[in-house]
């Protein structure tokens, strides 16, 4: 066994082509079938001609478990960070708690790259793999970096043209305890090899003790120098190194070191051309899954290089233990002054192991990441999203009976990968994340829109309906019944805005929505039951709050006076857009969903804020244009590669951020509501687009847009070609 297959392919250049390339794309009539999907995504594509300062100008790469951040220094010496997503430390809740397995230099003797000599980086999004181009012909060096799509291991081959010497190195940075961070062990005496880790020894947090993670480094012809330091002799051609990481659980460095040398052996030994052509294969098969291409006005070309990014950066991190990191993914670097401390004034270094938020998962910023996916086919990158919060259901169920003495379960806002509830009684005002119980029913409408895409029964059985049961239950047993027999939400927040009030709109749109929906699942798929139990509740419920601004109907955040002033910078009234769907194009109430739009109390767009997105499903064209722009050209200044977001409220690079602008921009798209497929309810005149997407019912809408109009449309399957509606006055092609 290799282990687990990871993830697919992309590639990258540079987006100021974009305009010119595009325009040929398309055939005369216009036919989606005559994109050129190859040629779309090298004109939006990274390439650098100069070497990078620091981690800093670094390019991601990855296969969806294992990510690299990969750069080159002045020399000429190629460098990367390793990160895993299940590379737990001691303290996996703190600052440092995901951390790198380690860095890694190659160098090569002599130098290729001297003062002026040309140099080319560039990120090949159609094959995942990073090539860097050093020297003039006579000392050309060619370096490839790509992470094995369907194995655990990292290739780096190195391509000389006259006889040089290839050292790997490892730089390894944790030498000494700082905090709860024990230092590594580097194990001495491996002949031919480097092997390394970090083991969660006594002391750790009993979820992760005796965790053990790092990597053996191999290549053939390449001889031990000391025991972080391998090097080839010198000769022309290619050499080939092989990292092989590996996380245990329960286990001693070792038992770890054991078997990490037997899985590296195996990946020394592969066919490598075999191994590549099977890597690009499946990143082909990724690429053509779906896609947005957009030319025109208003930064369209930048917007496309950045939802294109986006995704491979998502890919490259979507499909490991544990689910993408929103405050970095696998992607954070070291930093020369970073705000650390408890109320983030403090300024220090910082490695590449520190992530402001620390290891936990915040549910409204992780889910930012994954509600893309949906319309992106992206459907196995949603894996580790709903594993790790169904696998914590059992432990918090048992908490909710110990503390309350009711069935049911809930996930707290903030929790880390293993879950763990507070007891909430007597908490007195309450706090961001108590008394905050939306995120299951969030969890249960994005698993049930997941059930519609794939028509995964055994999902649907094993996901969506034991998610749906507990939140269910815990709000059936948690909450007071008013003399006409309604459900009183209170105290509850609303979000983390308003702490402690009456009957918050997301609860109230959570459970109309996920009970309508669960309600018309097919019968036979839902034990009778829960059925009469849900049909109970949906009975029971209270309608969402209302009152009136500047003298026209708008939803409110929560019923009646509010027992606790404004914390928090969000807009609870409008969950019942974004994401429970409530109101939307095509749905009944736009106009008071849009007036209570135009009324919010925050007005943002980046990092986590859901403008783009409820601007798009309710049919605004010109804001969701303009905040899906803002999300997806806004990088870090500190930051050198074009999708490395700006860090908001969150840690760079913000994961929220490009989210929310690829969910904007495929709501402006295509939305669906049961069987209706609305194109275009949210565009904007000045972009064109060419465009594949999946909707509910296995089905996928591809077409081109010019002008304002579809231009031409294939839908698979054809049968679903009846349920498109376009906006008055378009007819389909």
């Amino acid at each position: 066994m290799r282990g687990p297959p990871p993830l697919r392919r992309l590639r990258v250049f540079p987006a100021l082509i974009c305009l010119l390339a595009l325009a040929a794309h398309s055939r005369a009539d216009g036919s989606p079938r005559g994109f050129n999907l190859g040629q779309a995504l090298e004109s939006c594509g990274v390439t650098w001609t100069h070497p990078g300062r620091n981690s800093s100008d670094s390019m991601p790469l990855g296969n969806g478990a294992i990510g690299l951040n990969v750069w080159t220094e002045p020399g000429g010496d190629l460098l990367f960070y390793i990160g895993a997503t299940d590379a737990w430390t001691e303290d996996p809740a703190g600052s440092w708690g995901l951390a790198k397995l380690g860095r890694i230099r190659v160098s090569l003797s002599p130098r290729a790259l001297g003062p002026g000599e040309p140099f080319v980086q560039e990120l090949k999004l159609h094959d995942g793999e990073i090539i860097v181009k050093e020297g003039d012909a006579a000392r050309a060096v060619v370096l490839r970096v790509w992470v094995d799509a369907n194995h655990p291991v990292i290739h780096v081959e190195a391509t000389s043209e006259r006889p040089a010497a290839v050292r790997v190195a490892l730089e390894d940075w944790r030498t000494a305890r700082v905090g709860a961070t024990s230092p590594d062990i580097v194990f001495a005496g491996r002949k031919g090899r480097i092997a390394w880790c970090h083991h969660d020894g006594p002391g750790s947090d009993p979820h992760v003790l005796n965790l053990t993670f790092g990597a053996v480094i191999s290549g053939r012809g390449f001889r031990s120098v000391d025991s972080h330091t391998l090097e080839s002799s010198p000769e022309s051609g290619t050499r080939a190194i092989s990292i092989s990481p590996l996380t245990l659980p329960d286990t001693v460095p070792a038992v770890w070191l054991a078997e990490a040398e037997r899985r590296a052996a195996i990946d020394g030994s592969v066919d490598l051309e075999a191994e590549r052509r099977e890597h690009r294969r499946y990143w082909d098969a990724f690429w053509h899954r779906s896609w947005i291409f957009l030319k025109g006005r208003n930064q369209a070309a930048e917007t496309t290089q950045g939802y294109v990014l986006q995704r491979f950066v998502t890919a490259c991190a979507g499909r490991g233990r544990y689910p993408i990191k929103f405050n970095g993914s696998l992607f954070v670097v070291d930093q020369a002054a970073e705000r650390i401390g408890g109320q983030g004034r403090v300024y220090s270094p910082v490695s590449a192991d520190y992530r402001m938020w620390g290891g936990s998962y915040w549910f409204q910023n992780t889910r930012a990441m994954y509600w893309p996916r949906l319309a992106a086919g992206d459907f196995d990158e949603m894996q580790p999203f709903f594993r790790m919060y169904r696998d914590l259901l059992p432990a918090n169920a048992a908490l909710v009976r110990r503390y309350y003495g009711h069935g049911g379960a809930y996930c707290a806002e903030t929790t880390p990968f293993w879950g763990g509830l507070k007891d909430l009684k007597g908490n007195g005002e309450g706090y961001y994340g108590d008394n905050y119980y939306t995120d299951l029913l969030e969890l249960t409408q994005m698993g049930l829109d997941y059930w519609e895409y794939t028509g995964d029964r055994g999902f649907l059985g094993g996901t969506v309906l034991p998610v749906a049961g507990a939140i269910l239950t815990f709000f059936d047993g948690h909450f007071p019944r008013d003399a006409s027999g309604r459900l009183v939400l209170d105290p509850d927040n609303a979000l983390e805005t308003y702490w402690k009030v009456r009957n918050p709109a997301p609860d109230i749109a959570g459970l109309h929505a996920v009970l309508d929906r669960l309600l018309a699942l097919p019968g036979g798929l839902v034990p009778a039951g829960d059925r009469v139990a849900w049909q109970r509740i949906r009975s029971e419920l209270p309608e969402l709050p209302t009152g009136t601004v500047g003298g026209r109907k708008v939803l409110l955040p929560c019923e009646g006076p509010l027992s606790a002033k404004v914390r928090n910078s969000e807009n609870p009234e409008l969950y019942a857009i974004h994401p429970f769907r409530l109101f939307g194009v095509g749905r009944p109430g736009l106009e008071l969903a849009r007036d209570t739009f135009a009324v919010r109390r925050v007005k943002r767009s980046g990092c986590w804020v859901q403008d783009p997105i409820q601007a798009a499903m309710l049919g605004l064209p010109d804001l969701a244009r303009d905040d899906v722009a803002f999300d997806l050209t806004r990088r870090d200044p500190g930051e050198k590669f074009p999708a490395f977001w700006e860090r908001g409220n969150d840690y760079m690079p913000d994961e929220d951020n490009g989210g929310n602008g690829e969910n904007g921009l495929q709501q402006m798209l295509l939305q669906a509501d049961g069987r209706r497929l609305f194109l275009l309810p949210a565009w904007p005149a000045g972009w064109d687009a060419d465009f594949k997407l999946h909707a509910p019912l296995q089905t996928t809408v591809e077409g081109s847009v010019r002008g304002g109009r579809l231009t031409a449309l294939v839908v698979t399957p054809s049968a679903r070609r009846r349920d498109i509606e376009l906006p008055p006055g378009q007819r389909l092609p």
